[in-house]
């Protein structure tokens, strides 16, 4: 008898505020034309003012429960992803358990920035492997928009805010690839390349600060480590990309997802892509995009799902799961 840590339930939710591209063209020197190249995104949700990361997570999580059919009682731990806590403390995960009305279990956040998911998914696995949690409720959730420089037009155009969520469930699998569950994963860290993706304030500044990032040498290394870190988890259960039913990647820019796509041989109608109508939403886009594909009809039970994400750090991974 194997452990696995199955996808009971998933839901997702976005600000109301849309905003397209020829918003911006007011007050920056853009097009849409010019953003559409360049990312693939066409329009964004913003946060209104006052509603918070926690708000945006709590939504989502109401979502996912109800999609699983379990109530707030029966989660045993929430782990939240997300760069753009409410406070500096306490955690946004602590505040959704409040929202939620639980009382009992335990609550924390995860901060690999747009890799976040992919760590709060792993760290989420290995709880349930341990027998620490029978089921976890695992969040990603992010206020980009409030991170941006609206005078900057190689960012502020990329980042859009939402959640998305699912409830993981210990279940007994055979112990082979065909389990439903998490499978494997993959995470990997370099802290030389800082610079070229970061955040210039926090504690030490005394500013919230604004996402300052160089876009050739993230799209460089994106490409290159997001199919390397999908191949090795991948091998780690003796499988490749011919096996895989749906790449959901981290939605970033559609150059990358589609760069990232080739190197894996994984064709784009395999792949789930949302970057249009959310842009960038950092650790909440995986969660978002699984919801999405769900809803669309796209991801269903049994199917063999890659998501790969690499974020400020650098922080890279993949987790690989049945659906």
């Amino acid at each position: 008898m194997t452990i696995r840590a199955v996808v009971r339930g998933v839901g997702h939710y976005l600000p109301e505020r849309v905003v397209p591209n020829a918003e911006f063209e007011s007050i920056i020197e853009t097009s849409d034309e010019w953003i559409r190249t360049r990312s693939g995104i066409e329009r964004r949700h913003v946060a209104a003012e006052g509603q918070t990361t926690s708000d945006l997570g709590l939504r989502a999580a109401r979502a996912a429960l109800d999609d699983a059919g379990v109530t707030a009682e029966e989660i045993d731990a929430i782990i939240v992803a997300t760069s753009t806590a409410d406070l500096t403390f306490p955690s946004v995960a602590t505040m959704i358990q409040a929202g939620l009305g639980r009382t009992g279990g335990f609550a924390f956040d995860v901060q690999a920035v747009c890799a976040g998911f992919v760590y709060a998914l792993t760290t989420a696995n290995a709880l349930i492997l341990a027998g620490q949690a029978r089921r976890v409720l695992v969040i990603g959730a992010e206020t980009f928009s409030r991170l941006m420089d609206w005078t900057d037009r190689s960012t502020c155009v990329l980042f859009g805010d939402g959640a998305g969520a699912l409830v993981l469930e210990a279940q007994e699998g055979d112990g082979t690839s065909q389990d439903r569950g998490i499978l494997s994963t993959d995470l990997n860290s370099d802290g030389r390349f800082k610079d070229i993706l970061y955040v210039d304030g926090g504690v030490s500044t005394g500013t919230t600060g604004h996402l300052r990032m160089e876009g050739k040498e993230v799209f460089r290394h994106a490409v290159e480590k997001l199919a390397e870190t999908a191949h090795a988890a991948l091998e780690k259960i003796g499988l490749t990309g011919g096996d895989v039913d749906w790449i959901v990647p981290h939605q970033a820019n559609i150059r990358i997802i589609e760069a990232t796509a080739k190197r894996m041989q994984v064709p784009m109608d395999r792949v789930v892509v949302t970057v249009q109508d959310h842009g960038n939403t950092s650790a909440a886009s995986i969660p978002l995009a699984l919801s999405v594909g769900k809803q669309r009809g796209q991801i269903k039970t049994g199917d063999l799902v890659v998501t790969e994400a690499i974020g400020g750090g650098l922080a890279w991974g993949a987790v690989v799961l049945r659906w």
